[in-house]
């Protein structure tokens, strides 16, 4: 099996209100659930077929010159979604996104 390029894996950062609210969780101080989420979430669409190892090796990579150092990664697989357009039947893509857990300190921010 040939190894992919970083940016094959990772196709491009995912942002949404909801992947916002992970990303800010670490400044957040209102609760005391909320003030112990230290480490920085980033929202990423990836490949299909990568797992969780290569995702996080391709992150790395990508952002050698910031130094980071994944802690975790979570995947989730989106299906695809019924839709119509103009009266005609089709489906929006599926896709694979990837939640990644920095440590503590580390930052994606300013990119």
């Amino acid at each position: 099996m040939a190894e992919k390029n970083p940016y094959q894996i990772i196709k491009h950062q995912h942002i949404t209100e909801k992947a916002k609210v992970l990303q800010e969780l670490k400044n957040s101080k209102s609760n005391r659930c909320v003030a112990r989420c230290e480490s920085p979430k980033y929202v990423f669409i990836v490949d299909r077929d990568a797992n969780k190892r290569q995702i996080a090796i391709a992150l790395e990579e990508i952002y050698r010159d910031k130094n980071i150092k994944v802690k975790a990664v979570n995947t989730i697989n989106v299906k695809a979604k019924a839709r119509r357009v103009r009266g005609r039947s089709g489906f929006k893509a599926a896709f694979k996104k990837a939640v990644v857990t920095l440590d503590k300190g580390d930052s994606l921010d300013n990119i």
